[in-house]
């Protein structure tokens, strides 16, 4: 069995400032946490696919996702990113996958959280 042993790249005096900053060590956003792991992984490798692989884009796509799970929950986000995908495919079921009233209110939903994200993190 392989094990994950994490280590902090952050100095010792800033690792205990933050911890310090925030004793619960829960997440700022708060309802990050809500998403599972896998999904912010995820929107972040999208994310940084399409904005660079450097630091400055991890630390502004991880803010990013922070941002959306603290307006969207997370069922909300899931039901848009699935209508998203499922609208891409092809044929004539597929068309209520992007003309449903449900499809356009939950493509508008992750819309608006995504341009919120953007404002507060780029």
């Amino acid at each position: 069995m392989i094990r994950y042993v994490g280590f902090s790249i952050l100095p010792p005096l800033l690792t205990s400032t933050l911890a310090l900053a925030n004793p619960t060590g829960a997440n700022p956003a708060g309802a990050a946490a809500d998403y599972p792991t896998a999904t912010v992984v995820d929107y972040v490798l999208g994310c940084m696919q399409t904005n660079g692989q450097t630091r400055q884009a991890l630390e502004n796509c991880s803010c990013s996702i922070d941002v959306i799970a603290s307006i969207l929950p997370y069922d909300h986000y899931e039901r848009a990113e699935t209508f998203k995908s499922m609208s891409l495919t092809t044929g004539e079921n597929a068309g209520l996958f992007r003309e449903s009233a449900p499809a356009k209110a939950a493509r508008t939903e992750l819309k608006r959280a995504q341009a919120e994200a953007d404002v507060r993190c780029f």
